[in-house]
């Protein structure tokens, strides 16, 4: 059927699994079913992701569990799919309800733009499941080898040209969307049609879906809040007068890597020409396929689109496109980034509505002793007629505000104590962070529960600087996997080990360039260390509006990331000169 897929002697694990699954069923049932275990098999685990779940368990526990000759305190992420982030306040209510019954009293926003459940044990997790659904929502494809939640700015309202593109990345969302009814007989009890399902009904995937995952971003210039050159497949909106012409294409982006093998590596996207809006679905439908077609099938860690068009080449991978096709596509058009941050606080249409975004640590909703946060936020959505708009910052907009709704959602935001951004630092608002321990398995250190507390000591440093108004991209990440795209912070921590960082600087401000490995396996302290002289040197010598990313370039700290292969280039150390 594909290119490699014919080497069936070299096929992964995962790709044998995916095609004796009888389209994502396996054992599903059996393994929730089975009341002696809170896990499900080996097997299951993998195909669970296709459901919208992880398998994960509580590594603070792990330890002392296994001295007590108990098995691991196994439980389930279920995350939703909610194509460019939109969510009612009926919604909210309903997965509000979810998280403190079934889940761990705590609602995430992801970096994907959409929610995530943690602690689901096995025995709530169909009732989980069944719920989002009940809500008209649901989780199907929210992780696994085919196309995740499709994201896009998160704010329909503030011009038609927003609105139209919207629409376009809820279509590119259901376009993708796989044809098999295991998830409706799973978790929703739908029958089973007699036989099993024919492969034309998963025309699209086939019986073994993608080589790996696969992440579509909309981008509306001049912000670029979606990080558009970390998607596999990112489309630029070109817009005149608030008017949707089309869209630039850009292909081949990814955030993950592994720790000391250079052959893993970020890459950003490249822009291959334009299309417009009637031409959008085939383009997508046709670049997913040849990743289906041509994608690692063998290695997983070399299994993604970026990967794909690296051994071939950008010029292999147009001409494949256009030939399947059969047109060209034309080149792409202006556009200028000028951040990929959110836009804070309150902000009013032309039609006089309001939007508030606020600044959500981690994306974390909960409540603790000094911020009754999900309260607050639950008796907003009860008082609220707009709707709710999740960013891929991990932030949240409460969008289409009255006028006469205003005062009262500002009183409920006073009572229940959650501060408006402009209380944040600059650098504490653009901050962002994984889950990482205890409960990813993947975590090699901590990132959300240290990235406060570090935060506040950069913010110590900075302020004595006179920086405290600098905005500058910090990214804490737990493992090199990228989940938090921290390659394209102007500063970011990604795990190496317990208690230990390797430093990146240099990313561009807007998303459109990498950082570079400065330090390896360092400390928290030793990091606020190293980067407090270049801190004081950025004060001195940092021309006027000049980014902290582009000035530690300029001033040799680290070299430019052209391509993704050049991200693992060392180079002789460099004595950095300063007045």
């Amino acid at each position: 059927m594909t290119h490699d897929l014919q080497q069936k002697g070299k096929l992964s694990a995962e790709e044998k699994l995916k095609e004796g699954s009888d389209y994502l069923r396996g054992t599903i049932k059996e393994s929730l079913a089975d009341p002696v275990t809170g896990a499900v098999t080996a097997d299951d685990a993998k195909l669970l992701k296709f459901h919208g779940t992880y398998q994960q368990d509580d590594r603070d526990l792990r330890t002392e569990r296994m001295r007590q000759k108990l098995e691991p305190a196994y439980s389930f992420m279920v995350r939703v799919r909610m194509p460019g982030g939109v969510c009612t306040p009926k919604q909210w209510l309903q997965l509000d309800e979810l998280a403190r019954q079934y889940a761990n009293n705590s609602l995430r926003i992801t970096t994907r733009q959409t929610f995530q459940f943690h602690g689901v044990v096995k025995r709530h997790l169909k009732a989980t499941i069944a719920g989002i659904n009940q809500a008209l929502l649901n989780t199907i494809a929210a992780c696994g080898d085919v196309n995740r939640n499709v994201v896009c700015h998160n704010n329909p309202y503030l011009s038609p040209l927003h609105k139209t593109v919207y629409e376009w990345t809820k279509r590119l969302s259901d376009h993708f969307l796989p044809q098999t009814r295991a998830y409706h007989e799973i978790w929703l009890d739908e029958e089973k049609v007699a036989g099993t399902l024919p492969e034309d009904q998963e025309s699209l995937y086939g019986k073994t879906y993608l080589p790996r995952k696969f992440k579509i971003g909309v981008a509306i210039p001049p912000s670029n809040d979606i990080d558009v050159f970390s998607q596999d497949l990112g489309f630029i909106a070109i817009g005149k007068n608030n008017r949707l012409t089309g869209f630039n294409v850009c292909v081949g982006g990814g955030m993950g890597m592994t720790h000391s093998e250079t052959a893993t590596y970020p890459r950003l996207g490249d822009v291959i020409g334009f299309c417009t809006p009637s031409q959008l679905l085939e383009v997508a439908e046709n670049i997913l396929k040849i990743q289906r077609d041509f994608g690692n099938r063998s290695d997983r860690k070399q299994a993604r689109l970026k990967y794909t068009i690296d051994s071939r080449s950008i010029d292999w991978f147009k001409a494949e496109l256009n030939q399947r096709l059969g047109w060209s596509l034309p080149p792409a058009r202006p556009f200028h980034f000028e951040n990929n941050g959110d836009r804070f606080g309150w902000a009013q249409d032309s039609k006089g509505r309001w939007h508030l975004t606020l600044c959500l640590l981690s994306g974390r909703i909960k409540d603790t002793p000094d911020q009754p946060l999900m309260t607050g936020l639950r008796e907003i959505a009860k008082i609220h007629k707009g709707d709710f708009r999740l960013t891929t910052n991990q932030n949240l907009t409460i969008a289409n505000i009255s006028k006469t709704n205003k005062p009262r959602i500002e009183a409920l935001l006073e009572k229940y104590r959650i501060p408006l951004p402009d209380r944040f630092s600059a650098v504490r608002r653009d901050a962002m962070s994984c889950v990482a321990l205890p409960t990813c398995g993947l975590a090699m250190a901590e990132s959300e529960r240290i990235l406060p507390g570090f935060l506040s000591r950069l913010e110590a440093v900075m302020e004595k600087l006179g920086l405290s108004n600098e905005p500058i991209t910090v990214r804490i990440t737990g493992c090199p996997n990228g989940c938090g795209r921290p390659y394209v912070g102007e500063i970011a921590l990604v795990g190496k080990s317990l208690g230990h960082y390797n430093l990146y600087l240099g990313a561009g401000f807007a998303g459109h360039r990498l950082n570079k490995l400065y330090r390896e396996s360092l400390t928290e302290e030793e990091i606020i260390a190293v980067l407090t002289p270049i801190f004081e040197h950025y004060a001195r010598e940092r021309q006027q509006g000049e980014h902290f990313g582009d000035f530690v370039i300029r001033m040799g700290y680290v070299d430019e990331v052209r391509a993704g292969r050049e991200f693992h280039e060392v180079r002789p150390e460099k004595v950095v000169q300063s007045a």
